[in-house]
């Protein structure tokens, strides 16, 4: 498994960015938010899904991290300049904690969820989490951990998308 933090320093493309972030506990949610300003990076990174092409990293635009302390998985919601939500990646999670120079980090269950504001979800790196399960990178309970997870947020945290958006600015309105 890959040890990721709320930093995103493995972004290399990123060159100068603002972190702020800290542990909260509202409405539901323990666990940290953290929010990256991007300031400059060496080149733009495009993706392409749902058959457009997204920048998700560039001059001017925002990451909003939230990571739950007692559930398994955590929120990047990317906003352009006017906070506009782009759309969400959402990384399954087989656990979370903060190191040593206070930088929340989880480590990550390969599978994702991709969501955009028009309530489309893709489901993406499943075949990455079942070499995993072959590989014996994740254990069989790990790998359905990923599975519950992505099932229960589907059920659940983003089956209302109006309210999972304003509880994305909530989010962001705390930081």
């Amino acid at each position: 498994m890959k040890k990721k933090r709320l930093s995103y320093d493995e972004w290399k493309c990123i060159e100068k960015r603002t972190i702020h972030g800290k542990r909260v506990k509202i409405n539901g949610l323990e666990g940290y938010i953290g929010l990256i300003d991007i300031e400059k990076v060496t080149a733009p990174q495009i993706w392409r899904f749902h058959g457009e092409n997204i920048t998700v990293c560039d001059e001017g635009l925002k990451w909003l991290s939230i990571l739950p302390e007692n559930d398994f998985y955590c929120i990047t919601a990317m906003l352009n300049e006017k906070n506009d939500i782009l759309l969400w990646y959402i990384d399954m999670t087989a656990s979370c904690g903060v190191d040593q120079d206070g930088v929340p980090y989880f480590e990550d269950l390969y599978l994702d969820l991709i969501v955009y504001p028009d309530g489309t979800i893709i489901e993406d790196d499943r075949d990455e989490l079942e070499e995993a399960l072959s590989m014996n990178d994740i254990s069989r309970e790990q790998y359905q951990l990923a599975l519950d997870t992505c099932h229960k947020l589907q059920e659940g945290l983003l089956r209302d998308m109006e309210q999972f958006i304003s509880y994305t600015y909530m989010c962001l309105n705390e930081i």
